[in-house]
């Protein structure tokens, strides 16, 4: 059979790309179009995502897949980070540049929430994880600060639709990304307009959610024009990067909970695949939270801060004249003395501070632990302090479901920090299986192949992602230390800031 080519945009809280997925009928292999930074811009007092700069970006990288594929490309989807969203009016004109997760604005939106609906009728309405960030929290500081926006929005329309608006003109959206939002309930897996009600929200604007795999129109005209693509399928995809990634962990136990999964990169996500959302008190005790999946599956899992506290320590020392690339980070954590400080990595001060490393000082001298001074020593005591937390949060997720979880599938960027895997592998007691790095792409692809009939199954699409990539293995290392170090990190984890 001829080539077809498949094109994903994949964006993440620190830069975007257009990748072209090559496909034989076994195997996907990857050619990158375009790769451009991504990130926060301040504008008055606020912390904003540059929505058309991304948008002008995704279009080079389409127009380079055209002038190299041709006619071989068959369709088009995106996937992004969770919570952040548009607002459109009737006309589909854009009301506002779309807020960054981390700006200040939710700050104390928990109290406004809770004085409404307890946080207990929320977690049974929604199954989510509570963070201020959440795009309901974020909707209670447009309601409180913007009101006039809000009044005037037809639409919401979170990050990846609005992007697949922009490809199509289409108004939906895509489950995974959905769930994200605390605003779905996850036994109806509809919106659950009754809560949004409660909190005086307007419920028209929130649009038909679709699963992943579906074709809502092909490309807008003048886009087809001026890309040079013609008129292409445009595909949902999971449209949650962590959703897409899921879909590629390249397990033979698809149907099992049994393994479980960390998407590593600027965020953590930590949990297990299951076929329903998990509700009982005990879920909503550890904070863990139910998004959707691939085939209607939920991720039961844990947003833990992750390699941001790397990627912001690492800005800091090179704003202060210190080159340094993540490679010679990790090195230099091999080297520095094991478990001399400890952080609790979804400590508040974390979420964004000026200077990580100094909040990370701040942190162990308020704790009563001694202060990282080098490079190596921020970097030992960041990944010891990730590994205990992803120990802590797989002995829950056990719990939760009453079966071992026999081995971590890595995937994403961080898979590639094989510093960091093995220091999972010794706090969890389990085997790391690392790879692929592109998960996140793999799963937009072969999701937009299934819908084109080349693949029938999610197993498929995990056997396509083993028959495509490479993956490493580390075994945990024996030891008292790390057990050790699990005591002393419980009285961290209790911090809240």
């Amino acid at each position: 059979m001829s080539e077809q080519v498949y094109l994903g945009v994949d964006l993440g809280a620190e830069s975007g790309r257009v990748i072209a997925g090559l496909w034989d009928g076994k195997r996907m292999k990857l050619e990158e179009m375009h790769r451009f930074p991504n990130g926060g811009v301040a504008i008055a007092d606020s912390l904003r995502w540059n929505t058309l700069g991304l948008w002008s970006e995704i279009q080079t990288g389409l127009t380079a897949a055209a002038k190299k594929f041709g006619k071989s490309v068959v369709s088009v989807g995106v996937d992004t980070w969770g919570v952040d969203y548009a607002l459109l009016s009737k006309s589909g004109e854009l009301l506002g540049l779309p807020f960054h997760y981390r700006d200040g604005r939710t700050r104390g939106m928990f109290q406004r929430a809770f004085a409404r609906v307890p946080r207990e009728e929320i977690f049974a309405s929604t199954g989510l994880q509570f963070m201020e960030i959440n795009t309901l929290y974020q909707l209670l500081a447009h309601q409180k600060n913007n009101p006039e926006l809000l009044a005037a929005a037809e639409t919401l329309l979170l990050m990846p639709d609005f992007l697949h608006f922009c490809l199509s003109g289409a108004r939906v959206s895509e489950f995974t990304i959905a769930t994200t939002s605390q605003c779905v309930n996850p036994k109806k897996r509809a919106w659950d307009t009754g809560l949004l009600e409660k909190f005086g929200l307007p419920t028209k604007i929130f649009p038909d959610i679709v699963p992943p795999g579906t074709r809502i129109g092909q490309l807008r005209p003048m886009l087809a024009e001026r890309t040079g693509l013609g008129p292409i399928a445009v595909v949902v995809p999971a449209a949650h990067d962590t959703g897409s990634a899921v879909a590629a962990v390249p397990t033979t136990n698809t149907g099992k909970a049994n393994w479980a999964y960390l998407s590593s990169g600027t965020w953590s996500l930590l949990g297990v695949e299951l076929q329903d959302a998990l509700l009982s008190p005990r879920v909503l005790e550890l904070n863990i939270t139910n998004e959707g999946g691939v085939d209607g599956t939920y991720r039961l899992l844990k947003n833990i801060m992750g390699l941001w506290l790397v990627q912001q320590c690492r800005r800091s020392f090179i704003e202060k004249g210190k080159e340094i690339s993540y490679e010679q980070l990790a090195q230099l954590a091999s080297e520095a003395p094991a478990f001399r400080s400890l952080v609790n990595p979804n400590n508040d001060q974390f979420l964004n501070p000026p200077d990580m490393p100094v909040a990370i000082q701040d942190f162990c001298r308020q704790t009563g632990q001694p202060v990282p001074e080098t490079e190596g020593q921020f970097a030992r005591c960041i990944f010891e302090s990730l590994a205990l937390t992803y120990a802590d949060v797989l002995e829950g997720l056990e719990g939760l479901t009453g079966t071992k979880i026999e081995a971590v599938h890595v995937v994403g960027g961080g898979s590639r920090n094989k510093v960091l895997n093995q220091f999972t592998a010794n706090a969890c007691g389990r085997p790391v299986i690392a790879g692929p790095v592109e998960a996140t792409v793999f799963g937009n692809l072969l999701v937009q192949a299934r819908s084109h009939g080349e693949i029938s199954t999610l197993a498929d699409i995990r056997a396509a992602v083993r028959a495509s990539s490479e993956v490493t293995q580390c075994d945990p290392e024996s030891g008292s230390a790390w057990q050790d170090a699990r005591g002393r990190f419980a009285k961290l984890r209790e911090r809240k800031g």
